[in-house]
């Protein structure tokens, strides 16, 4: 795999292998020096357009533990700032050593771009594009998944599972990303929000869709996952009052304690506690959203490894 640019792009023996991998690589953390000679000789360049915080980490973290050199580009004070095009930067970092450049962009569609333009011969890996994908929290949000409620067996996938993915579809990504892969993965899946913040061409995915949070909490999903309302992207839309949105959508502790008793909760970040979600359901025994966070590092090495070494 040259790239990973879209969930679209792994079919399932590829993200379940990745899965696989992940697992593998959960152990390093718990080493007394936790790192692998991997990576070693290869420089992985963050090129950031986009503010981060989890993501960028994540992957210096998962790059390092490999022995990988890491350079991190961030936009603010750079000369992109000046007027430079995503041409112009790729190539500068290209020729500073890059080997693997891990794209975040305002701009859907801008890692595919940068991959097949001829531009680079680096490995790209979208961190992030516009409200296209986000390919890589996919596929932590299944390993988070997997690890809490499927069968510790290498080759498993989501097969029968039920995940709610809840808020601001319209402009997740994130939400697009966890809809391919969880489909791809075996699980089903339905999005629930105001009408507002559902797309158009929802009917097109493979979702059941519902603007009723509570009568989606009576279906007992195995899994649910809070997005919030992502006011940087909505620019002059509609923007659904707070009082409203809470009632209708937030995850409080009353909805939480009528999920089944396996069910987990979920939240990509970064959280608005006491909007999507109370304080007291992200800090409790059923929420995994740091298990998230350490699943992102090792699921990141994997597949930092299938686009370089598991090519070499």
């Amino acid at each position: 795999m040259k790239h990973l640019l879209s969930a679209q792009d792994l079919t399932r023996d590829d993200a379940v292998r990745l899965l696989d991998v992940a697992q593998d690589f959960s152990d390093v953390a718990n080493r007394s020096v936790p790192k692998l000679p991997t990576l070693r000789g290869v420089t992985m360049v963050n090129l950031f357009f986009e503010d981060s915080t989890r993501t960028r980490l994540s992957f210096e973290a998962a790059a390092k533990r490999l022995s990988a050199d890491v350079m991190t580009f961030q936009v603010q004070g750079s000369s992109v700032s000046k007027g430079e095009s995503l041409k112009d930067t790729a190539q500068t970092v290209e020729a500073m050593g890059a080997d693997i450049i891990v794209v975040r962009h305002f701009s859907s569609g801008a890692a595919h771009r940068l991959a097949h333009s001829g531009w680079v011969e680096a490995a790209i890996i979208n961190a992030g594009d516009g409200t296209h994908e986000h390919p890589t929290q996919a596929l932590l949000d299944a390993a988070t998944i997997r690890e809490r409620l499927v069968s510790k067996a290498r080759g498993s996938d989501l097969s029968g599972l039920h995940v709610a993915i809840v808020g601001d579809i319209a402009h997740s990504r994130v939400a697009r990303s966890n809809v391919v892969l969880l489909n791809t993965l075996g699980a089903r899946v339905t999005v629930v929000g105001p009408p507002e913040l559902i797309p158009s061409g929802i009917e097109g995915w493979p979702v059941a869709t519902s603007s009723d949070l509570d009568s989606v909490i009576d279906e007992s999903p195995d899994a649910i996952m809070m997005l919030r309302i992502q006011k940087e992207r909505i620019k002059g839309e509609f923007q659904p009052a707070s009082g409203n949105y809470v009632r209708n959508y937030s995850l409080t502790k009353d909805r939480a304690n009528r999920l089944a008793e396996h069910a987990i909760v979920m939240h990509p970040g970064p959280m608005n506690r006491g909007v999507e979600i109370a304080s007291d359901v992200a800090d409790s025994s059923r929420s995994v959203i740091l298990d998230q966070v350490r699943n992102g590092v090792a699921l990141r090495m994997a597949v930092l490894f299938e686009v370089w070494g598991g090519e070499k």
